[in-house]
């Protein structure tokens, strides 16, 4: 019998990554994530995870020609995103923008695999543009398009901010982006998936794993850390015993524990050395310097406890994202900009090798009942 939420349970096989929760351990088509974090962009990465191997150079420059070129906003969906009411969670903003891509898309429902890798890289380009227009429009501010010769990093922070960001944000946000890229069969990725088995369209199935990301149990952790952070803060509390107070009354502390990693989530190492670097250069250390004291903290309770529990990617990306200048309501369309090559990497194994994933469950209700007339009710 399967455990709740279908834990433990091998619903499909995956060439793109995997998982070992109990070193702590992510590759992704046969490569470290700490390797490629430190050694590779996200424009690399998209390569690698649509064709299972890292471009040469050649390759890699006609890759960032053709993100480049599909980046832009046409004049219709420009103005599908002003008729959307400022005050819209920007993941509700982004699912509808992609499901009204496929409305323009003259061979949305042809799902062949040149059309599906087609959609693959459009998705992915335009999806960081879509967020940012729509951030600038409930600002009062008009949206930017890409900057040719941008890396694709460097145009999201431009298109949000309406500057250049320097090389180190570049790279944080580089990096932030390759470290999100895919994790295997989470709940989104799963959506999108069973969405392109009933041979339903690319944006229906990535419309599918936007409203799953939504989820607060899912996109939005380091939404709840940031949270957390501005409340400690806040309070003037000294961490220590705002995180031993947590813990006595049940409240959990964001940003600790994941569902698949026992050990140490191998993204949060790369991404807490980023974090330092950035917040040094930006002269702001506060919430770097919180963090570090509520990671202490928790160590010295578990050690208590007789439990380990470590930091995930969550508790860092939230401070890492606020220096970039990131709303916190956008952190979650953030991870959805980095999942968008993983998700459609899983549809191109979906649909070459398809079945309707359709599984079984146990029903648990009376048998042996029989209809009242209406009457006797």
């Amino acid at each position: 019998m399967a455990g709740k939420g279908l834990e433990g349970v091998i619903v499909g096989q995956s060439k793109l990554s995997d998982i070992d929760g109990e070193v702590g351990e992510l590759i992704y088509a046969g490569y470290d994530i700490d390797d490629l974090a430190r050694n590779t962009t996200f424009e690399e990465v998209c390569y690698l995870l649509w064709n299972g191997e890292l471009p040469n150079r050649e390759q890699l420059q006609g890759l960032k020609d053709e993100l480049q070129a599909n980046a832009g906003l046409s004049d219709e969906m420009l103005a599908v995103l002003r008729t959307l009411p400022a005050d819209a969670d920007p993941m509700a903003a982004l699912r509808t923008a992609v499901s009204a891509l496929g409305t323009f898309d003259p061979n949305a429902d042809d799902i062949s695999a040149a059309e599906v890798r087609r959609k693959a890289l459009y998705l992915t380009a335009v999806t960081p543009t879509l967020v940012a227009a729509y951030d600038r429009l409930r600002n009062g501010k008009e949206p930017l398009q890409p900057k040719a010769g941008n890396s694709f990093a460097a145009n999201f922070l431009y298109m949000l901010n309406g500057e250049d960001a320097n090389e180190t944000r570049c790279r944080t946000m580089d990096v932030a982006l390759v470290l999100h890229a895919e994790h295997a069969m989470n709940a989104s990725t799963f959506a999108a998936r069973v969405t392109a088995g009933t041979l339903s369209d690319v944006y229906s199935a990535i419309t599918s794993a936007i409203g799953t990301l939504k989820g607060p149990s899912h996109g939005g952790a380091n939404v709840e850390v940031m949270n957390m952070l501005r409340e400690i803060d806040e309070s003037g509390e000294d961490p220590a015993a705002w995180v031993h107070n947590a813990l006595e009354g049940g409240k959990k502390v964001m940003g600790f524990g994941h569902r698949v990693y026992k050990a140490t989530d191998p993204r949060a190492t790369v991404l807490r050395e980023l974090a330092d670097k950035i917040m040094a250069e930006a002269g702001e250390t506060r919430w770097l310097d919180l963090s570090d004291k509520i990671r202490a903290a928790m160590a010295g309770e578990m050690e208590k406890r007789g439990k380990k529990i470590y930091p995930n990617v969550d508790f860092f990306s939230a401070s890492v994202y606020t220096t970039l200048g990131i709303p916190m309501d956008l952190f979650t369309a953030v991870f959805a900009i980095a999942r968008m090559p993983g998700w459609t990497a899983h549809l191109q194994e979906q649909y070459a090798d398809n079945r309707l994933i359709r599984p079984g469950s146990e029903y648990i209700g009376p048998r042996g009942k029989t209809v009242t007339p209406i009457d006797q009710r």
